[in-house]
């Protein structure tokens, strides 16, 4: 007998009819508390093997497909990469004005003397744009026409790990959904044999923080909504390859067979993690053969892999990113690629020298890539890290800085070759059009077509969004 059925006929007349009334004032409460709870769009149904997003319709046309996010982990300095200040290069060695920190937050720098520390390299006009750029990022350089360069973010977390988590989440409080997992929450993926939230990580060229994997998690979203980190040396997926001798038929017969108990076990206790569950094991069974072509780059034209600086398959920045190209046109959402190397408190030139080298080519190289394909304007490209570094001095190199850095976006409908905002003469504070990160994720969402004020989940009685109760679109940005 069934034991599922078995377990409902030991349950007494009295004990069914209390349960009952219990679960139907339950139901009530739910339905009012949460109407979406019973809808055919509900993410905790079984059924729902590919999930096709809540916003339907969308709140506009949106102007992204997918978003390739390159993290660079570690807080690379604005003032050596994206924001030339010639005003400090004049003060190097000279002490910090205290206009700019007295009463501030510093991270190590607190109490120290502060003296002003000028950019270690210069900064060159490129394209018909004539944007600056440092001369540590040449290959960017000759993409400056098509990317926009924001010279006003700030954060409100100064140490590493709470700095990526409130850039990935919209709060320093752990356990928030990240911006991929809303973003396929909201929309879905158009990839049914990968999942739609990828990431990738590299290091090299400095000390390589940790990255914890609350970065891309659900939180309290469906686990079916988080992010899935593939290897980037090796076996992409561990443990995917199917086991020597099983055949292909006898491993879809044990996952039907799971598949059938996870519905009827789903169907008496009504968890959402159970759909995950299932959906998870097919997903699976589907990356066996998906997972072998998308790693297969024996077919990318020879010009390709030179343009990269990479062979594929080596973990290094350069690979993650023609992955991340080869993932866009397979349908992922949202491709997320971290290289940790960026934390410069000392020796910031050789130090910047060595993870430019390792991080530019390839950043430009995608964007070419992607134009080429005529998929740049359908994919929104963002490269930057979780904060800045100080103008001040530290030794050789710069603490961790929140009032002001750069970062730069392309594609996805953002206009090109300009930039936008700026820091003070020194670099320390955005004085003009200032954007915080919920500006930025309500930016981001609204290319995909979402209004980020609408995109919500109820959780413990209140209405969670990634833009908390903040945010503004950054329109001038916008083509």
């Amino acid at each position: 007998m069934n034991p599922f059925s078995e377990l409902r006929l030991q349950q007494t007349r009295r004990s069914f009819l209390s349960r009952a009334t219990t679960g139907i004032g339950s139901m009530a409460l739910a339905s009012l508390l949460n109407p979406r709870m019973f809808s055919q769009e509900s993410p905790n149904s079984a059924d729902a093997e590919h999930w096709r997003g809540v916003i339907t319709p969308m709140h506009w046309a949106p102007r992204a497909k997918r978003i390739i996010y390159l993290c660079m982990a570690g807080g690379p300095s604005h003032l050596e990469t994206l924001d030339y200040k010639p005003a400090l290069a004049e003060l190097h060695g000279k002490p910090m004005p205290e206009s700019f920190t007295k009463g501030q937050q510093i991270a190590q720098l607190q109490g120290q003397k502060l003296n002003c520390f000028g950019p270690q390299y210069p900064f060159q006009r490129h394209g018909q744009s004539g944007q600056e750029l440092s001369d540590a990022l040449p290959h960017i350089g000759k993409i400056a026409d098509d990317i926009c360069i924001i010279r006003s973010l700030h954060t409100e977390q100064i140490n590493h790990d709470p700095a990526h988590t409130f850039m990935n989440t919209g709060t320093a409080i752990a356990g928030r959904p990240s911006m991929g997992s809303w973003l396929l929450y909201g929309l879905g993926s158009e990839c049914e044999d990968l999942p739609g939230f990828i990431v990738l990580v590299s290091s090299g060229g400095g000390q390589d923080q940790p990255i914890a994997a609350r970065q891309w998690h659900s939180g309290f979203l469906p686990s079916r909504f988080q992010g899935v980190q593939f290897q980037s040396k090796g076996d992409p997926v561990l443990y995917v390859s199917r086991p020597p001798g099983v055949r292909m038929q006898d491993q879809k017969d044990i996952i039907d067979r799971i598949k059938s108990l996870n519905n009827q076990f789903d169907a008496t206790v009504d968890d959402p993690e159970i759909g995950t569950r299932i959906s998870q094991y097919e997903m699976a069974f589907r990356m066996q053969s998906s997972v072998p072509d998308l790693i297969d780059i024996s077919n990318e034209p020879q010009h390709v892999l030179d343009r990269y600086g990479t062979k594929g398959g080596d973990g290094s920045f350069a690979a993650n990113c023609l992955l991340a190209r080869r993932l866009a046109e397979r349908g992922v959402r949202f491709i997320q690629l971290y290289h940790r190397g960026w934390d410069h408190h000392g020796g910031i030139k050789k130090g910047i020298q060595v993870t430019a080298n390792l991080v530019d080519q390839a950043s430009a190289a995608l964007i070419t890539d992607l134009k080429e394909r005529g998929m740049l304007e359908d994919t929104l490209v963002i490269w930057g890290g979780e904060f800045g570094r100080t103008p001040m001095a530290q030794g050789d190199g710069r603490d961790h800085h929140i009032k002001g850095f750069s970062i730069w976006m392309a594609g996805g409908g953002i206009k090109g070759g300009v930039n936008y905002g700026a820091t003070d003469e020194l670099g320390y504070n955005a004085v003009e059009n200032v954007v915080s990160v919920h500006d930025l994720h309500a930016t981001i969402l609204h290319q995909f077509g979402i209004n980020h004020k609408r995109l919500t989940y109820r959780f413990q009685g209140r209405d969670f969004r990634l833009t908390d109760v903040e945010g503004n679109v950054v329109k001038p940005v916008l083509a």
